[in-house]
């Protein structure tokens, strides 16, 4: 596959996606530093979830272009949920809407080959910088929930989902995708609207999941600790600190 002339329509820490027009393709190509294993791994869960009913773009090749490895899916024309709300920021709560209905549809497949929450979490923990007390009540917090199968997208944002021409949604980017509990993957979303420096929108993103889905605030908001340690690990800096100051916060309003 050639790139010359190609459009970016990305740009991702150490990846570039571009718009292979002779294709209809979106190439998402990764800096050389970055793993092997974590890009062929992103590609076998987007097949997974491909077998599912989910709505994703069609995996078309892994290779690599000028010695880069890249991943190549279907185009889908059309603007991300993030862009969607920032043109019309006075329906928030429409695309908030739109974003959990997305996020319920994902919790409802199932994909037995994917890779346990849980499992990929214990080892997070154990990489994070916090004390050795607080990684005992983070593990012991993580054991306690209960064992789920649900698909959990795992980076679930509106710059994720593309919403086509029809108005159809899309969703992209399954490097981290797990199955497990649905509320950690709820509480990772909120995670990523405050990251973001946006607590109103996490505040509003809270609420109506937790509307929408019949569960209690209270048995989303005790991943958040767990969620914000396990993510730590390979955050920036600055996620790094605001994410571990999540760490000893275990009681709620």
């Amino acid at each position: 596959m050639n790139l010359e002339g190609a459009r970016v329509i990305a740009v991702r820490d150490a990846k570039t996606v571009y718009l292979d027009g002779e294709t209809n393709s979106a190439v998402k190509v990764f800096e050389r530093s970055y793993a092997k294993a974590g890009i062929l791994n992103e590609a076998l869960n987007h097949a997974i979830i491909e077998e599912t009913a989910l709505p994703v773009p069609a995996l078309k090749s892994v290779e690599t272009i000028d010695g880069k490895w890249a991943i190549a899916t279907e185009y889908i024309p059309g603007k991300t949920l993030a862009q969607l709300m920032a043109e019309d920021a006075d329906n928030l709560e429409l695309y908030l809407d739109m974003l959990i209905e997305v996020q319920m549809d994902i919790h409802d497949a199932r994909a037995p080959r994917l890779s346990r929450l849980k499992d990929k979490m214990y080892q997070k923990i154990q990489q994070a910088d916090i004390d050795a007390a607080t990684r005992y009540e983070i593990h012991h917090r993580l054991a306690s929930t209960p064992a789920h199968n649900k698909v959990c997208h795992g980076d679930l944002n509106p710059t994720n989902i593309i919403i086509d021409d029809a108005g159809r949604p899309f969703v992209l980017d399954w490097a981290h995708v797990t199955q497990g509990n649905a509320s950690a993957d709820a509480a990772r979303t909120y995670l990523l609207f405050r990251l973001a420096g946006d607590e109103e929108t996490a505040d509003k993103y809270m609420d109506m999941f937790c509307e929408k889905t019949s569960t209690n605030k209270r048995y989303v908001q005790q991943w958040l600790p767990i969620v914000a340690v396990s993510q730590s690990v390979k955050g920036k800096p600055q996620e790094r600190e605001f994410l571990l100051s999540w760490a000893s916060v275990f009681e709620y309003e």
